[in-house]
């Protein structure tokens, strides 16, 4: 009799594809190594996922669902703005600083760009930022819900505040990184405050 807290194959290998993103956003999810890191063979993985594009949209729809830990959109004390500001904060934290944001970089280059395998690399890479792309607008939802006017369509917004973030991530692999952190405080505000329509608050 199967134990029913034991996952079928087609969970087996979402679960494999989403650890090795969570472990490293520059893993490439290719159909060999996620059917390696699952337990399963290519044949049961290309049952369930004809094509990695499959494989690596559903792992992110379902990427797409889980709560932040301690998401400060939450923090209702926080007005708007800071909330959104501690948001994108939270995404930039994640590259660190100095010698840890440069060997961030160094990943994504070696994954992204100067990998030999283009198009499985690229698909990775895509699928990451779609998936960043909705985190954004998700908390961008979540304040037009509360009354803040906002277009319906807020990709475009989600967009342009995940190019500053991605502009600030890079600058923290510079020489100099921690003398930017106030400059990098100023530019999330002004941001946030443009998305949001609204003056931006004198630190």
């Amino acid at each position: 009799m199967t134990d029913p807290h034991t996952p079928d194959t087609r969970s087996k290998i979402l679960i494999a594809a989403a650890t090795m993103l969570s472990e490293d956003p520059t893993a490439r999810l290719t159909v060999r190594a996620v059917a390696s890191r699952a337990g399963v063979s290519t044949g049961s993985l290309r049952h369930f996922f004809p094509t990695q594009q499959q494989l690596l949209d559903t792992v992110v729809e379902g990427l797409q669902t889980i709560e932040m830990a301690d998401d400060p959109m939450a923090d209702p004390s926080k007005s708007p703005a800071a909330r959104l500001e501690a948001c994108l904060q939270v995404l930039l934290t994640s590259v660190g600083t100095g010698a840890d944001a440069r060997q961030n970089w160094i990943a994504m280059h070696e994954a992204y760009i100067a990998s030999p395998t283009p198009d499985e690399s690229g698909n990775t890479f895509l699928a990451m930022e779609r998936l960043g792309i909705s985190r954004v607008r998700r908390w961008l939802d979540t304040l037009r819900q509360e009354g803040i006017e906002l277009p319906d369509d807020l990709e475009d917004h989600a967009r342009f505040l995940l190019t500053v973030v991605n502009g600030l991530a890079l600058e923290r692999a510079l020489p100099g990184a921690r003398s930017r952190i106030p400059f990098e405080e100023r530019s999330l505000r002004l941001a946030v405050a443009a998305v949001l329509g609204q003056r931006p608050a004198r630190s």
